[in-house]
């Protein structure tokens, strides 16, 4: 089985996107996962703009198929963002955004290119808040989404779901961590029966597991594997605190209290859990056995693309645009061997990757979810 290596282009948002299809081709993956965030929106962290969601049309998307065919590149699309939670007036723009991202895939060619639409869920902590708040959480889900899926089936496009919990999206003076409903197993499963369409899955992201205490070979054991089209390749160093535990996050309180105390305490909102992000094979330990998560996916069937996320403290972290390729490189030559057969060349990916199909595709108007509801 020869999985394919793409990247998110997060890690590029120092670069246009010709500039990054560069990047991909120095490094030697074979396809980009494009960001193409709100440039609007309320996100500072890992987000990237790499097309032009606002003028994108037919001419725009045979553009983009015959620049990533001449590269020998594959490609999908995603904005990650709270689409149920939140600011009122910003939850209905990410619901509209996610809408243009899911047309752009449309005239992309959908799922006949395998262009998928990343998104998150979010979390609507005034309903969380509530008895029963994550089942009204996962009825909220069903309200907005189900038009939204039944709007990308029609086209034929699925939506991805990514599992992280968005742990620093609140405030370090919230108790709980957890902002984004598909960041547990048990919600996706329940995603999946209250809107029964075919048209949306998921990325799964073991990093985010890893520093749950949650083993990422038991999530895959039980995932529906005909939900999942995406790993994302990013590796957490759990660091052992003896003060706050490692299930729940630190919790703000009075700084002079905590230095008598000498207890460590949250410095940002993304401060509360105690892991480093990484990239496996660059420069640091690994709380995750990557052989054997990968040979259980194998064993369950999985094609699908694995998807270098760099986060990593020791790489995208630095802002230098050398240490994020080289820890994208590293990421590469640490999964070659699990990934793609030896070689005279030793291990390498030896498919012809293959085209997109230029499909033509007539242009379809904007919609609002106004025009869903």
């Amino acid at each position: 089985m020869h999985n394919q290596i793409w990247i998110m282009t997060s890690a590029f948002d120092q670069l246009n996107l010709d500039q990054t299809i560069s990047k991909a081709k120095e490094i030697g993956v074979q396809g980009l996962d494009l960001c193409v965030f709100r440039r609007d929106g309320t996100r500072d962290d890992f987000v990237a703009t790499h097309l032009d969601y606002e003028v994108f049309g037919p001419d725009d998307a045979k553009r983009i198929v015959d620049k990533f065919n001449s590269a020998g590149l594959r490609l999908s699309i995603g904005a990650f963002e709270n689409l149920i939670g939140g600011d009122p007036a910003q939850r209905v723009k990410n619901q509209n955004h996610l809408l243009r991202l899911i047309r752009m895939a449309y005239l992309l060619g959908g799922d006949e290119n395998d262009v998928k639409v990343g998104s998150f869920v979010g979390y609507n902590h005034e309903l969380g808040i509530q008895e029963s708040g994550f089942e009204k959480n996962l009825e909220e889900f069903r309200r907005v989404f189900a038009p939204i899926i039944k709007y990308a089936e029609d086209l034929g496009v699925s939506i991805l779901y990514e599992n992280c919990p968005m742990e620093g999206w609140r405030s370090s003076g919230y108790t709980t961590t957890f902002n984004n409903l598909p960041g547990v197993l048990a919600a996706r499963k329940i995603m999946y029966e209250l809107v029964p369409s075919p048209n949306h899955g998921e990325i799964y992201d073991p990093s985010h597991d890893i520093w749950q205490n949650t083993d990422p070979i038991e999530v895959i054991r039980h995932t529906d594997m005909t939900r999942l089209k995406r790993i994302h390749v990013k590796s957490t160093r759990n660091i052992s605190d003896p003060f706050w535990g490692n299930m729940y996050p630190m919790q703000r309180v009075r700084e002079d209290w905590a230095k008598k105390a000498g207890i460590p305490v949250s410095t940002n909102p993304w401060d509360r859990h105690h892991y480093e992000a990484t990239l496996p094979g660059f420069g640091l330990g690994d709380s995750m056995d990557w052989r054997a998560f990968v040979q259980t996916l194998h064993e369950k069937g999985f094609s699908g693309p694995f998807e270098i996320e760099n986060e990593a403290k020791l790489s995208k972290q630095t802002g230098k645009m050398a240490a994020i390729v080289q820890g994208c490189k590293a990421a590469v030559q640490n999964l070659a061997p699990l990934l793609w057969p030896l070689t005279e060349n030793g291990f390498e990916y030896a498919e012809p990757i293959k085209p997109l199909v230029n499909l033509a595709r007539n242009d379809v108007p904007l919609v609002t979810m106004k025009d869903l509801v």
